[in-house]
Formats: C-alpha cells, structure tokens, sequence
C-alpha cells in the first residue's frame, strides 16, 4: 500500500469508527505497516477528524520523520506487525480502542480469553482473543506480554487477530485497514452481546467449531 493510500484509508477508518461511536473523544489509534515504516495517527488526536498530511510517518527504528507527534502505542503496534507477520505476513494494520463493551468485560472477571466462542461469525472472523494483564498506557511489558502471546497461539496453530489489553481496549490487526475494522466490529458486537446475555450465555459446541474449521478454515 502506498503512502497516499494508507494515509486515506486511516483517516477514512477513523472517520467510520467515530461516527459510528466504536471511538469516542480522543481514544484510541491506528497503524499501518509500510515498506519503509509506518504511519500512525498522532497522539491525542481524535479518530473522527484526522488529517491526512498530519499522521505521523516513522522509520523502522521509529524516529519519526514527519507528522504530528506519534502515538505512544507505536511501540506496543510495531511489536504486534513483528510477532504476527511470521503467522501472518501480510498483517498491514493495527487498530486499537477503548470499547466500552469489551473493557467493561475485563472490570466484571478475569478469564484467559475475553469472550467464549458464541456465534460463528466471530469465531470465523475474530477468533480467539486472550486478555493481556493490566499495565499502564505505552507501557513496555503490555507490549512485550503481547508479543509473547501472539506467538504462544500461532505455535499451537491457532495465528490470533486480536488482544484485550485489561481495561484499556482492544487490539486488531489484520492485511487491510478494512479487514482489521471488521475485525474490531465483529468483537465489539460479540462483547454487546454477551452483556446482554449474560454471563450464562451458551458458548457454541465443539462439534459446530469443527464444522466451522472444516467448511470456513476458522481459527479456533
């Protein structure tokens, strides 16, 4: 993807999000991985009113060259782009936001993974998601803990497009700007719907996974 083209897919996404309230005041950031570095949306800016020649452009060592200054996460995403590109190679974007849904899910109980498998779009198109332990905003561990995890699961053959970073939101990543915010839509909705379940909420059985696996290739 060009630079160009990246640059108006991030502010397109941003836009889309926002409107849509999956983003809300200035939470939340996206990333995409270039053949010479990244972009990504500027600290403290607001999803749904960016500015294409104002992102943040970084090198590969990220020293930012251009651009407004760069989100703190942009460690946090260059180590997902590095942990998930071997299972993954062509992961080009990360989004990350504050979901009400989702972190009000890691306020109510601590489990391994945010959300068991309760429909199949979202095991077909999220997959699992595990919880990343509490750590400050732009902290290092989350960021190393996070790359630990990618890999754990893509050794068990099971390559993951999400993490729950512990009351702070979620990450998504995936080839295109547009794949990762279906991603992201996908998991938010599941999370909507499990509060509206309940904790009780029925997982789906493992002979519906396997049917899953065997006719989508899903990844559970």
């Amino acid at each position: 993807m060009s630079d160009a083209k990246a640059r108006e897919e991030i502010c397109r996404i941003g836009a889309s999000l926002f409107e849509r309230g999956y983003v809300h005041a200035t939470a939340g950031n996206i990333s995409v991985r270039l053949d010479d570095g990244f972009l990504i949306t500027p600290s403290d800016a607001c999803l749904g009113f960016l500015d294409p020649a104002r992102l943040a452009r970084l090198d590969w060592n990220l020293q930012q060259r251009s651009g407004d200054r760069a989100s703190k996460t942009i460690a946090l995403h260059a180590s997902i782009y590095k942990a998930a590109t071997p299972f993954d190679a062509g992961t080009q974007c990360v989004i990350h936001t504050h979901s009400t849904p989702c972190v009000a899910l890691t306020l109510q109980h601590t489990t391994p993974e945010l959300l068991p498998a309760l429909t199949p779009y979202f095991v077909m198109k999220v997959g699992h998601v595990p919880v990343i332990d509490y750590h400050r905003p732009g902290a290092p561990e989350a960021a190393e803990k996070v790359a630990q995890t990618i890999a754990h699961y893509g050794a068990l053959g099971i390559p993951i497009h999400a993490v729950m970073l512990s009351r702070l939101g979620p990450n998504v990543w995936h080839d295109t700007p547009s794949a990762a915010m279906a991603t992201l839509e996908e998991l938010e909705e599941t999370a909507r719907l499990l509060q509206l379940a309940g904790p009780h909420a029925a997982p789906l059985e493992s002979s519906h996974i396997e049917d899953l696996r065997r006719h989508f290739g899903a990844r559970w």
